[in-house]
């Protein structure tokens, strides 16, 4: 028997739509700048240049959120709505055409994002971490199995705040399709089952406010609605 000098977490895991059992979730990868509007409203060349990638823990995971707070050392936090997929089987170097044979399954998810930290890191060359990898920064629908899905090659994706639409685009405008990004990351670090990777977000990111209202939702898979709480 292994002795911790205290309990260790919990591990991490999603809700599986129809089904009592549970995902468990490893990592979370985040694909920057996938759709060419949204790089261009960041003020970025859309051009089809070689993915990046940037990771949140999976401590930032909130399941089925009802819920979220407004984070600390913020004035301007954001949405990013994102087909999330979720990883089945372990990968190196994984060929395009072999890809979707990795997915387990997929969801739609919010990048919660604290800009203004994410602007001051852009510009003094500081990594991320802070403005994307923070408490309950990454809420996710429960997963819908591949087999079930029609599609995630297209299909619409949108986000409202208070009923007002302010993300609308389809799955199909990604610079990088899943295959692709599967591909491309799996030659940096070996895929494995329990992770997941949210594919980028489309235009219209923008700030919300306490009080506010989220309705997340992309064709085939199960919506997401949370609500941002004072902290």
């Amino acid at each position: 028997m292994t002795l911790f000098v205290f309990p260790p977490s919990p591990q991490p895991s999603l809700t599986i739509s129809d089904s009592d059992e549970r995902f468990p979730v490893h990592r979370i990868y985040c694909v920057g700048r996938n759709y060419a509007a949204h790089a261009r409203e960041m003020g970025q060349d859309p051009d089809r240049e070689p993915p990046f990638f940037f990771t949140k823990s999976s401590s930032c995971l909130v399941d089925q959120a009802e819920t979220i707070p407004y984070p600390p050392k913020t004035d301007n936090f954001h949405y990013e709505t994102e087909l999330v997929l979720a990883i089945g089987k372990e990968g190196t170097n994984i060929r395009k055409q072999e890809a979707f044979s990795h997915i387990w399954g997929a969801a739609v998810g919010l990048d919660m994002t604290r800009r203004d930290l994410q602007k001051e890191a852009k510009e003094k060359g500081h990594p991320w971490d802070m403005a994307k990898g923070f408490d309950k920064s990454a809420p996710i629908a429960p997963l819908t199995k591949i087999t079930d899905i029609p599609s995630i090659k297209k299909g619409a994706i949108k986000l409202s705040v208070n009923g007002d639409v302010k993300q609308q685009g389809d799955l199909c405008e990604m610079i990088w399709s899943c295959d692709e990004i599967i591909a491309s990351l799996s030659t940096l670090v070996t895929l494995m089952p329990g992770d997941l990777i949210m594919t980028g977000t489309p235009s219209g990111v923008g700030p919300v406010n306490p009080g506010d209202i989220l309705n997340a939702e992309i064709d085939g898979l199960s919506p997401l609605k949370i609500t941002i709480n004072h902290v």
